[in-house]
């Protein structure tokens, strides 16, 4: 996740092994009862409030669920780049019938999830995998499997999606179940927002974006099967996930209504 913060203050540096590519240092910075994850540098790659540590802190995260606006009991759900494990958290905590699994390559990440940011233990219904998300999407025995795709992909430099080509997409759509759906971090004032929405495009049957929320940040839904969009009904779903887990889903039904 991508927005602008100015204190920084460093927590952990993790050199990996060189079989991996290299990467910035792990870092962390704290205000206002929230803590905060940094790849070195200003730029924020996830939050959590310290006293509500299963709850998506940003703006942008809470848009990364408007899947369930679609889908009411998905079994299988994926994130993509762990950061924080906010919605990895929140995911785990809000369906219990789901499995959950997150994909991360650097390992510091995932080891200072587990000591800074709440991170459970894995179990029979969460996993956290530490490998390449292009090999995760595009290993056939993940193909036709998961519901829900979650993709916040992006490293210290902050130039948009590190993953973004066509193959990388149609290798997501590939693993989603008829009706599943992606939900992807985009920086929208980034000359790769267009790159990343064309090959979506080219790899699902619909997409759709929320209005830019932070920094930048604009959430984009791809669907591999085009939903129909009742608005009506889409309300009314939207009030009961509102009052069920105090997510503003009603906003992201406006956000998707044509202006």
């Amino acid at each position: 996740m991508l927005i602008k913060r100015k204190s920084i203050e460093q927590a952990e540096s993790s050199r990996p092994p060189a079989r991996k590519p290299k990467f910035a240092p792990v870092t962390l910075s704290e205000q206002d009862g929230v803590r905060y994850l940094h790849f070195g540098t200003e730029w924020v790659q996830g939050a959590m409030r310290i006293r509500k540590p299963d709850w998506p802190e940003l703006e942008y995260a809470q848009q990364m669920m408007a899947w369930m606006l679609f889908l009411d009991q998905p079994r299988t759900i994926v994130q993509l780049g762990l950061g924080t494990g906010a919605l990895t958290k929140f995911c785990y905590k809000t369906f219990p019938e789901a499995k959950v699994t997150a994909v991360e390559l650097n390992e510091a990440v995932i080891n200072i999830g587990y000591a800074m940011f709440k991170l459970p233990p894995s179990d029979a219904r969460l996993q956290v995998l530490e490998m390449d998300a292009l090999d995760f999407v595009t290993h056939e025995d993940n193909h036709g499997r998961i519901d829900v795709l979650q993709v916040d992909l992006y490293d210290a430099t902050a130039r948009g999606p590190v993953l973004d080509t066509p193959e990388f997409y149609q290798a997501c759509a590939a693993c989603l179940t008829e009706h599943g759906v992606m939900t992807v971090n985009l920086f929208g004032d980034h000359p790769s927002y267009a790159r990343n929405l064309k090959a979506m495009k080219f790899a699902f049957d619909d997409v759709l974006c929320l209005p830019e929320v932070h920094d930048g940040n604009v959430v984009a839904l791809a669907f591999k099967t085009r939903p129909t969009l009742d608005f009506a009904v889409l309300k009314e779903r939207a009030a009961q996930i509102q009052t069920a887990t105090k997510l503003p889903a009603k906003a992201w039904v406006r956000g998707l209504q044509p202006s």
